[in-house]
């Protein structure tokens, strides 16, 4: 039996339906296609320094999946239960942008390529669903995942009113390709986004590539849970193949 079965059978009972027609993958950008949580990290405790706001390199890994103007709010909020405007949060978020380019390198994560090209030769179409508005990594896609992300399938900060946990990023991937929560996955690497895509009703897989621990993933309501990119990779045929009987 495909070790997979259970899981798949539970989600469709869950939802109750008969069939999945696994079509489209929605996929997360920062710590998914990327290793570059640990600069944005980096930039965020620059800019919360220079405001006075206390707050570790660890947190940001959790707010993984906000806009840059919502952790921006959140951080104000706590800090000084001050509201932040749309101008000024834009004005701060260049500020970390700056710092992000000048410790940040855009690298790909380790074996994110094979993944999604797995992907593209199962004829299963990718979506990119970020919350990142980064100029210098989304700049990047067409060389690093050449034939990978159509222009019209992405979705970035740029595109919704509400960021992740919200489910709007992940319906307005679907909307832009036409499809059901029954006919996609969502591929996330941070609590907040695997609650957004559970959220709009998908099959949602958590892929550990940070410090977050894996129980994190599962109790924001991953239906399954890989401990690296390396071991998702390796599993993605077999899962495809149980998505499709």
């Amino acid at each position: 039996m495909n070790q997979f079965n259970d899981i798949i059978a539970k989600y469709k009972q869950t939802k109750g339906i008969n069939q999945l027609n696994i079509a489209t993958a929605l996929i997360d950008m920062d710590g998914v296609l990327y290793d570059s949580m640990k600069y944005h990290t980096i930039a965020w405790k620059k800019l919360t320094d220079e405001l006075n706001i206390e707050a570790s390199l660890d947190e940001f890994y959790i707010y993984e999946g906000m806009t840059g103007a919502g952790i921006i709010r959140l951080l104000f909020k706590r800090s000084f239960n001050e509201e932040v405007s749309d101008e000024k949060a834009a004005e701060l978020y260049a500020i970390k942008a700056k710092y992000f380019g000048e410790v940040g390198k855009v690298e790909v994560m380790p074996d994110a390529q094979r993944m999604t090209s797995i992907l593209r030769d199962n004829n299963i179409e990718r979506v990119l669903v970020t919350g990142s508005g980064q100029a210098s990594i989304l700049n990047c896609l067409d060389t690093d995942y050449a034939g990978i992300f159509d222009h019209d399938k992405r979705v970035t900060a740029h595109d919704v009113t509400n960021c992740k946990p919200h489910p709007e990023p992940y319906l307005r991937g679907m909307e832009k390709v036409g499809r059901t929560a029954q006919e996609c996955i969502v591929i996330e690497n941070a609590p907040l986004g695997v609650k957004a895509g559970k959220a709009a009703g998908c099959f949602v897989i958590g892929i550990t590539t940070g410090p977050i621990p894996k129980d994190e993933m599962e109790k924001a309501g991953a239906d399954l849970v890989f401990g690296s990119m390396a071991e998702f990779a390796n599993a993605l045929p077999t899962l495809i193949e149980a998505f499709r009987n």
